[in-house]
């Protein structure tokens, strides 16, 4: 086994999962504790939890022990509940308190993802002291990079970079290098919200207290690439007009892809049912001048184009906290004015592409194709403008109720831009064209 322990825990799982059942549970028992807990959460949660059947009590017993906190509240969340209770019963005393301690917090919570492992350190310390409790805890530590100053009460009043440590004398006080100016979570903090912060302050790792400032855990932001990569996965999805998957592509079933893509297009389906009302509507018009119907599929791409740059736009910002629901006016000033213009340039080029079309004989509009010209154009503008306006309004008008702004999805903001895009489109052309052709 030595030429697969020499590997990193990933490789380790990857070549461990290409085995048959029976022996990936062999190889993995032969694994050292240590390598059992540092490749355990490498394996997809169907892996994971065949192994906990197969390893028996006190192999799971030693797994479990061995993990990080962090990682195993993770991986417990994921296990049904009889494996959870199964598991935390195994665990030692301490360990078990730390788990359900972990378990007991919002599952969106930041504190879900916290560690207990960390250096600490009192203000009247000396810095040789620190050093040599770093020396004794320090393997388990979840990162050397801080130290986190707390008072008699455990409560967090400042923390120190392992830079400023080894720079100072042995004899110096802790309390000399102490300037009081530290950022901390709460433990209530959502995590969602707790990625701004870090983002903000740019820290690779933060201390985690309670309402009452007291230190309890720390997070690194290497905690937070998964859910990173979990939150916008799930928003791509959702932005594409589907339930988020549960597990990744190639793991979900066929079955289960057809019912998280199912809901969505049944309901643009019915949305798109009322563009066909709405062209029925205008039977009589289309009756008399044809030339109109040669135009919709242009009229409404374009709103439903325009609609969707701008919810992209517009949600992409509120993930990145630029916006905040008190922008909204701000938003509709900004992209009123930009509905303007592009729906300006896109009106321009639609009455050219006529003109030419007519000048140059492709294509014969008949004698009143200049109006036909300027109904085109001129919906056009309006089209974009209504779509643009649309499809930035209606993020802020989910996040108000409390939604997730990525279910404006691009499709969903298209269908709305289609129905009421047909409305207008046939509206300007009955007032341009009244007593012509219509």
């Amino acid at each position: 086994m030595d030429y697969i322990t020499s590997k990193h825990p990933a490789d380790i799982a990857d070549q461990l999962t290409q085995k048959s059942s029976k022996d990936r549970v062999l190889s993995f028992l032969l694994l050292a504790g240590e390598a059992k807990a540092e490749v355990f959460p490498y394996f997809d949660s169907a892996i994971q939890q065949e192994l906990i059947l197969n390893l028996g009590n006190e192999a799971t017993k030693e797994l479990f022990n061995e993990l990080a906190p962090d990682d195993r509240t993770l991986l417990l969340t994921d296990f049904p509940d009889s494996i959870i209770k199964e598991i935390i019963n195994l665990l030692d005393p301490k360990e078990r308190e730390q788990a359900l301690n972990l378990l007991g917090y919002e599952n969106d919570s930041i504190a879900r993802l916290m560690t207990p492992h960390y250096i600490q350190a009192k203000k009247d310390w000396t810095v040789k002291r620190v050093l040599e409790s770093i020396k004794i805890y320090g393997k388990k530590a979840e990162t050397l990079n801080f130290v986190y100053v707390v008072n008699d009460k455990n409560k967090l009043i400042d923390d120190l970079r392992i830079g400023q440590l080894l720079m100072a004398e042995d004899t110096t006080l802790i309390a000399e290098l102490m300037d009081k100016n530290f950022i901390a979570i709460r433990t209530t903090e959502k995590i969602e919200e707790s990625l701004a912060i870090f983002d903000k302050y740019d820290r690779e790792a933060l201390p985690i207290v309670t309402e009452k400032g007291i230190l309890v855990g720390i997070v690194t932001f290497d905690d937070l690439l998964e859910q990173i990569e979990q939150r916008d996965t799930e928003d791509m999805q959702k932005f594409g007009g589907m339930e988020e998957l549960d597990l990744s592509y190639t793991k979900t079933s066929l079955s289960d892809l057809v019912k998280k893509r199912a809901g969505w297009l049944v309901v643009l389906f019915l949305g798109e049912l009322l563009t066909a009302s709405a062209m029925g509507h205008y039977d009589d018009e289309i009756a008399k001048a044809v030339v109109l119907a040669l135009f919709v599929p242009l009229i409404i791409s374009s709103g439903g184009n325009s609609g969707s740059q701008a919810a992209s736009l517009i949600i992409r910002a509120m993930a990145l906290k630029e916006l905040q629901l008190r922008d909204w006016w701000y938003v509709m000033k900004k992209e009123f004015v930009s509905g303007l213009l592009l729906g300006g340039i896109l009106g321009l080029l639609g009455f050219i592409r006529i003109v030419i079309w007519q000048e140059a004989g492709i294509y014969d509009y008949g004698p009143y194709w200049l109006w036909v010209a300027l109904s085109v154009s001129t919906s056009l503008l309006f089209i974009v403008l209504w779509g643009t306006l649309s499809g930035s309004l209606i993020p802020f008008l989910l996040r108000k109720m409390k939604l997730d702004p990525a279910a404006a999805s691009a499709p969903f903001v298209a269908t709305l831009v289609d129905v009421t895009g047909l409305i207008i489109y046939f509206s300007i052309s009955a007032f341009f064209l009244a007593g012509k052709l219509l």
